[in-house]
C-alpha cells in the first residue's frame, strides 16, 4: 500500500479505540498525517476536520465512538482521516520559513494522499473548513469522487465579519499563542451557547475540548486559518459537481447560511440537504465526553 517507505513513515497508535495506523505522507506542500483504519480492500472514505481539530482524537470521535455507527462505517469503508498540516497529535511547530499554504495547496495535498495509497475513487466527509477543502478537491478532481458528505460547509469567500474574526485569531495566535481568548473563539465555532455555559457553567465536553486545544501548535493553527481566510468563492462552480452530495446544516451553526447557500448552488439532481434543528452539528461529531476526559 505504501511505496515510499523510506520517505514516509507509519506508526501504530495504541491509544485510539479503533485499530489502525498513522502514516506521515510527504507531499509537495510538506508532510501530512493520515490515520487509516479498516480493511484497505474496501471502498475508501476520506475525512478532513475543521480548524484546530484533528481527525483521530477530536473531530470524528463522537461519531465513531457509538457501536452502531462504527460498525456501519467500518463494515463498509476503509477510513482515511487526513489532518490539516501540523494538526496531528504530537505535531511539531512548522518553521516560519515555510511558504504559506493556500486552499488549493490543501486540496492538492488530498490528491497526493490518494496517490500515495493507490486510491482511484473515494467517498469524502468534511466539517466546516474541512468540508470546504474536500469540496474544492471534488471540483478539481471530479473523476476521483464517488460522493461527498459536507457538514456545515463553507462556500463563499469570507464575509467582512468572518474575515475580521479570523484575522483577530491569527494575530492573537502569533503574539500570545493558544491563549484562553483564542480558545473561547474556537469553542464558539464548535459548540452552541448552551454547551459553552448557557446554564452557568461549561459542559464537560467543552472543558475537555478546551484542554485538547492546549496541545495544538499555535503557528500550525495560524497557517490553516490564514489559508481558510484567503479562500476563493466556489459558488459559480458548484453546479459542475456531479457526484452525490449530502449536506448537513446545523441550525445553530455559525455557518448555517453558508451551508444553505452551498446547497442552493448545487445541481438538485445530485444533492440532498438535511437541516438539523437546535444543533450546531460540529458538537455532535466532535467528541464523546468520557473518551476525552480519560485521554
Amino acid at each position: 500500500m505504501c511505496d515510499n517507505a523510506c520517505a514516509d513513515s507509519c506508526v501504530d497508535i495504541d491509544t485510539i479505540p479503533w485499530r489502525g495506523q498513522e502514516y506521515v505522507v510527504n507531499t509537495s506542500f510538506g508532510p501530512i498525517s493520515v490515520f487509516v483504519c479498516g480493511d484497505p480492500t474496501k471502498p475508501a472514505l476520506i475525512t478532513y476536520p475543521d480548524v484546530a481539530l484533528n481527525s483521530d482524537m477530536s473531530c470524528y470521535r463522537g461519531l465513531l465512538f457509538f457501536p452502531e455507527s462504527e460498525l456501519l462505517l467500518m463494515h463498509n469503508f476503509c477510513i482515511y482521516h487526513i489532518d490539516a498540516p501540523g494538526h496531528e497529535l504530537g505535531a511539531k511547530a512548522i518553521s516560519p520559513d515555510e511558504p504559506p499554504l493556500t486552499v488549493v495547496n490543501l486540496a492538492d495535498q488530498v490528491a497526493e494522499v490518494l496517490d500515495y495509497f493507490g486510491l482511484q475513487e473515494v467517498m469524502c466527509m468534511g466539517v466546516m473548513a474541512g468540508a470546504y477543502i474536500l469540496a474544492l478537491f471534488a471540483l478539481k478532481y471530479q473523476n476521483r469522487i464517488l460522493g461527498i458528505i459536507l457538514i456545515s460547509p463553507l462556500c463563499r469567500s469570507p464575509c467582512w465579519s468572518e474575515w475580521l474574526y479570523n484575522k483577530l485569531m491569527v494575530n492573537v495566535l502569533y503574539f500570545y499563542g493558544m491563549c484562553n481568548f483564542v480558545k473561547d473563539l474556537l469553542l464558539q465555532r464548535y459548540f452552541c451557547p448552551e454547551l459553552r455555559g448557557g446554564a452557568g457553567y461549561e459542559s464537560e465536553t467543552v472543558q475537555a475540548c478546551r484542554r485538547l486545544l492546549d496541545e495544538r501548535q499555535s503557528v500550525n493553527v495560524m497557517r490553516f486559518l490564514q489559508a481558510i481566510n484567503e479562500r476563493i468563492d466556489l459558488s459559480a462552480s458548484l453546479k459542475k459537481l456531479k457526484c452525490r452530495t449530502l449536506i448537513f446544516a446545523g441550525e445553530q451553526s455559525s455557518f448555517f447560511k453558508e451551508a444553505i447557500h452551498f446547497a442552493s448552488n448545487m445541481d438538485r439532481r445530485f444533492t440532498a440537504l438535511v437541516e438539523v434543528l437546535y444543533c450546531m452539528f460540529e458538537s455532535c461529531l466532535i467528541i464523546h465526553e468520557s473518551t476525552l476526559i480519560s485521554a
